[in-house]
């Protein structure tokens, strides 16, 4: 299955806004999606962390590229800062782990 970890800080009042907007629709999204098995939500160290695990990656990679995730992703840049991780896995992480994950090995945006 594949994990996916994001940790995301929006850019000030309107970034706040905005990537709300667009998050809280997302994620409703991802956990209808077809592969999803699991979402999950967290505040971590001001984070805004989300842990999903997929069928596959490339069911993963059909939902972030569709929908309000894609207009996310589209307006990333301008709302928010933050990481992301993904990794193949038999088993869905903790959330300490799944942090730990994304501070060591998480790409930055």
């Amino acid at each position: 299955m594949h994990i996916s970890i994001t940790g995301l800080k929006p850019k000030g009042l309107w970034g706040f806004i905005r990537f709300w907007s667009l998050a809280i629709p997302s994620f409703g999204e991802a956990k209808s999606a077809k592969g999803n098995l699991h979402s999950a939500v967290k505040k971590i160290n001001g984070y805004n962390c989300t842990l999903s695990a997929w069928e596959s990656r490339e069911m993963m990679l059909a939902f972030m590229k569709n929908g309000v995730h894609l207009k996310a992703m589209k307006a990333f840049r301008s709302i928010a800062t933050g990481r992301t991780y993904g990794y193949e896995s038999d088993t869905i992480p903790s959330w300490e782990e799944a942090y730990s994950l994304l501070e060591s090995k998480g790409k930055n945006y």
